[in-house]
C-alpha cells in the first residue's frame, strides 16, 4: 500500500479545499482491477511531483464524498486546483493516459503560475 494520503468526507475540505495549487485524487476500490493495476502507475506520478499532491479516496467507505464528487465509476482521478476541481479523468485509462494527464495538468499549473 502507498504512502499516499487518503482524503475522507471529514479531512476532505482541510486537505483539498483549503490548499493552494494542485491536487490529484485517486479515486478507487479494492475489487477494481484497473483501479489496483494503475495504482503504481499513480504512485510513480506522486513520487515525481510530490506526494503532498497527490491523494487517495477509498471509495466504498466514502460514499457520500464520491456523490458529492459526482463520481460515478472506478477508477475516477480528479484534478483541483487552489480548492476546485479543473478536470477529472473517467473510465479505464492506460497507464500512459494517466500519466499524460497528469503531465498536461502540471504543465498548465506551470504556465499560468
Amino acid at each position: 500500500m502507498s504512502n499516499l494520503g487518503e482524503v475522507t468526507r471529514d479531512t476532505f475540505d482541510e486537505m483539498v479545499g483549503s490548499v493552494s495549487g494542485p491536487i490529484f485524487i485517486d479515486v478507487w476500490g479494492p475489487e477494481c482491477q484497473p483501479c489496483l493495476a494503475l495504482a503504481p502507475t499513480y504512485e510513480s506520478l506522486a513520487e515525481k511531483h510530490g506526494e503532498d499532491h497527490f491523494l487517495k479516496l477509498l471509495a466504498k467507505t466514502n460514499r457520500m464524498l464520491c456523490a458529492n464528487l459526482r463520481v460515478l465509476s472506478l477508477p475516477t482521478f480528479l484534478y483541483f486546483e487552489d480548492g476546485e476541481e479543473k478536470d477529472r479523468l473517467t473510465g479505464e485509462p492506460s497507464a500512459q493516459e494517466l500519466i499524460d494527464w497528469v503531465e498536461a495538468s502540471m504543465s498548465q499549473k506551470e504556465v499560468s503560475a
